[in-house]
């Protein structure tokens, strides 16, 4: 390399750092932004919408207290720090009013990690999930299986009705085995109630609950020019709705995490699936309410109606039943009123919307 070249190199990296460094006392100098430590954060307040996260990064200093902006929800630094100190969400329990519990007695107090090796490989007996509890040494609670605790009893049950049926007799034979060969391995009793027992309780639920059990649809048909999959996306998402898992299926999530979706917006998947989704046409479309997996505290029928109304006027569209029928004003306080028995219907057995027995029921 010439000596040319060589100082023309030496000039470009001097003149790089003179930048580096300006820049760096620029940015030092500029103000913090909202989720630096220490600093005041803010949660924009929404009337219709309640947003599942806190909205705020880091933790507040001990006993500082949050400004707020006009219109804001007031938070306590105690209220922050209880929810970031909240617990991960555990399985449910089992609950004698859905499930068929076989008692398994132990010798002695057994570690968590020893019921868990010898746990049966699948949990299913034919289209029933069943679940096995241990009562913890310590708290006295039962809780699902977990690695470093001790439990003085267990206990297993099988769900004894769901959306497919109530259990059969072939299933819950084979929920026994299991179970009993889970048992010999530990060297403890099992008790498991008698099999036309648990068959007629199963029978009798499904015939209380299955008229309970309510969808609500409603369809969305174009008034003129079909959509793609990317516009039906974009009113979609603009609505609040996220992609499901499923193609073709659009879900408005709850204001808690892990919750079922208040609402599912559905199209045909195999336009979805579409190797151009600008090309594929849609005409229609289905907003959905699944009655028992929500709260009537969520109010999830005005949400439906006012997401109805939105979604049609954005996409140019008509509310439509099953049959192709427009849905008129009266139409829907008619479903009101239906859906109003419903809910009180659950209630009186003890499986009201939004509950964990009456999602695990009805699933």
């Amino acid at each position: 390399m010439s000596l040319t070249a060589a100082l023309a190199v030496l000039g470009g990296v001097v003149l790089l750092g003179l930048v580096l460094h300006g820049w760096w006392r620029v940015r030092r100098m500029a103000p913090r932004k909202a989720r630096d430590r220490d600093d005041v954060a803010t949660v924009p307040f929404e009337p219709d919408r309640v947003e599942p996260s806190l909205g705020l990064d880091g933790e507040p200093a001990e006993g500082a207290p949050l400004r707020l902006e006009e219109g804001l929800q007031p938070v306590t630094p105690a209220e922050l720090a209880a929810a970031l100190r909240s617990p991960p969400r555990r399985e449910l329990r089992l609950d004698a009013l859905i499930d068929a519990i076989v008692p398994l007695v132990l010798e002695h107090p057994m570690a968590g990690e020893t019921a868990l090796a010898h746990l049966p490989p699948t949990r299913r007996a034919g289209s029933k999930p069943f679940y096995i509890e241990g009562l913890d040494v310590h708290t006295g609670l039962w809780e699902p299986l977990a690695l470093g605790q001790r439990y003085s009893e267990l206990q297993a049950g099988v769900q004894l009705a769901s959306r497919s049926g109530p259990i059969n007799e072939i299933e819950y034979s084979e929920f026994v085995q299991k179970i009993e060969a889970f048992a010999e391995t530990i060297h403890a009793r099992a008790d498991a109630p008698d099999m036309l027992d648990v068959v007629a309780r199963a029978r009798e639920l499904d015939s209380l609950a299955s008229p309970l059990d309510a969808q609500l649809s409603i369809g969305l048909r174009s008034n003129g020019v079909a959509w793609s999959v990317s516009y039906l996306q974009q009113i979609a998402a603009r609505a609040g709705f996220v992609p499901g898992v499923l193609p073709g299926r659009w879900v408005l999530p709850s204001a808690d995490e892990g919750e079922p979706p208040v609402l599912v917006l559905s199209m045909d998947p195999q336009a979805a699936l579409a190797e151009d989704p600008q090309a594929a046409a849609v005409r229609d479309c289905t907003l959905s309410l699944d009655v028992p997996q929500t709260p009537e505290g969520a109010e999830p029928f005005p949400t439906l109606h006012r997401m109805a109304m939105q979604l049609a006027e954005d996409l140019d569209a008509s509310t439509v039943d099953d049959l192709g029928e427009p849905i008129t004003l009266h139409a829907f306080q008619v479903i009101g009123q239906e859906l109003e028995r419903l809910y009180r219907g659950l209630e009186a057995l003890d499986l009201a919307a939004g509950t964990p027995a009456a999602r695990r029921l009805f699933s």
